[in-house]
């Protein structure tokens, strides 16, 4: 009689009994636990159970497998949104409004979803399907403003994509750039420690040449002949000392700013760059008007000369080998011109000059030169710019404060 009953609560609904063993015939055959031995719940029996789930009756373990995977859909959908609601609250300050209002509306449309499924679980027991109606309405609206951000996105998303693909692609040639540089910086600053020692080591020695020779030179009975190659010989020792000199003036590097005269400057530069000189025949033209002694650190200044000077004595070549280095001093700094009539620099390659690991060179340069000039002249508050074109020469103008110290006070105080 109670199957029977089962039946008539389904037929109540409007609804006929499922396939399987809910049938006329088994419901006459006895009371549904002889069915399954989870029929005694109350909750499963067809009259507690909603019009569309009177088929679960028939078997209530599915009701336990439905209910379990909809309520972890419904978490993990659940899980999703809180996820992204927090990466936009975190990383809010560096997305623009739009792409806030496509993560939220996204974070919105898997909540909405994940609702679907948690009402899957209420209405099989409990006759809301108001509630479910409008959900899937909101569901709907919010699917199809997703759709909508998302093509007005594809492409940009698209363009994101292969972007951080390509840098992702050269990020390993770039840190093997970077390791080969630096370990050209370690052998550089090895080989200036060596040479600063070497430079020290021999002026004592080439001193003492330098009296005997002064001694042999002014002793009677000494003959014109002998006297005169002294007299070379003392020559060419004040030249290596004038060398070893210039090489600690380079290497020596101070705690504090000190005065140092850029004409001078230049001129050691020239110096050290003689051989480069003459062997193609370059002709330097130094101008010079006014004060030309500025405040800063006297070995990066001269770092960053001897790279501009030399990147100019190397671009030149044939007719065309002069260079010009003009200075101007004024109140508040001196202006520093290198001007070559080499074969420039071509547009596509003028903005990213001071970039790492750029460089006009090919195989001979290592993309350091004009990095580390730009990092020093920035040390220093100083400006730097490049004006070249293919084919008619580069100048590089360079304007160093006069006074360091409060120069860089000042830009600290307005930054």
């Amino acid at each position: 009689m109670q199957r029977e009953s089962d039946l008539q609560a389904s037929n109540r609904w409007g609804v006929t009994a499922c396939s399987g063993d809910l049938t006329p015939e088994t419901i006459r055959a006895g009371p549904i636990e002889n069915l399954t031995p989870w029929g005694s719940s109350l909750m499963f029996k067809s009259d507690s159970l909603m019009p569309h789930a009177v088929c679960w009756a028939a078997d209530p373990k599915l009701i336990w497998t439905m209910a379990v995977t909809n309520m972890v859909t419904f978490l993990s959908y659940l899980a999703i949104a809180l996820t992204l609601a927090y990466l936009v609250r975190r990383t809010g300050k560096n997305l623009v409004y739009d792409w806030i209002y496509f993560l939220g509306g996204f974070a919105l449309f898997i909540l909405a979803c994940g609702s679907t499924h948690l009402l899957e679980v209420l209405t099989t027991w409990s006759p809301i399907f108001w509630v479910d109606a409008w959900t899937n309405i909101v569901t709907s609206i919010l699917s199809a403003c997703v759709a909508f951000m998302l093509i007005r996105r594809i492409s940009k998303l698209a363009f994101g994509i292969n972007d951080y693909a390509d840098r992702l692609a050269s990020t390993e040639n770039e840190k093997s750039q970077i390791e080969e540089s630096l370990v050209a910086a370690q052998k550089l600053e090895e080989w200036s420690r060596l040479s600063a020692t070497v430079s020290h080591e021999i002026k004592n020695p080439l001193q003492a040449i330098q009296n005997l020779q002064f001694l042999i030179g002014v002793q009677e009975g000494v003959t014109p002949q002998i006297a005169e190659l002294a007299r070379r010989a003392g020559e060419e020792a004040q030249r290596v000392l004038t060398i070893a000199d210039s090489t600690l003036s380079f290497i020596r590097q101070t705690a504090e700013p000190e005065t140092i005269d850029l004409r001078a400057a230049v001129e050691s530069v020239e110096f050290l760059l003689a051989p480069l000189i003459r062997q193609k025949s370059i002709s330097i033209q130094v101008e010079s008007r006014g004060d030309c002694t500025v405040e800063g650190f006297a070995g990066e200044i001269r770092q960053v000369l001897l790279n501009i000077i030399r990147n100019a004595c190397e671009a030149v070549s044939g007719d065309a080998n002069r260079v010009t280095v003009e200075l101007e001093g004024d109140a508040s700094g001196v202006h520093v011109a290198v001007i070559d009539r080499g074969a420039g620099i071509e547009a596509s390659i003028l903005p990213l000059v001071f970039e790492f690991g750029v460089t006009t060179k090919g195989a001979l340069g290592n993309g350091m030169g004009l990095w580390t000039v730009k990092r020093i002249v920035n040390k220093h508050c100083g400006i730097i710019d490049v004006q070249s074109a293919p084919g008619s020469g580069t100048r590089v103008d360079l304007w160093w404060p006069r006074d360091y110290t409060a120069t860089c006070l000042r830009q600290k105080a307005s930054a």
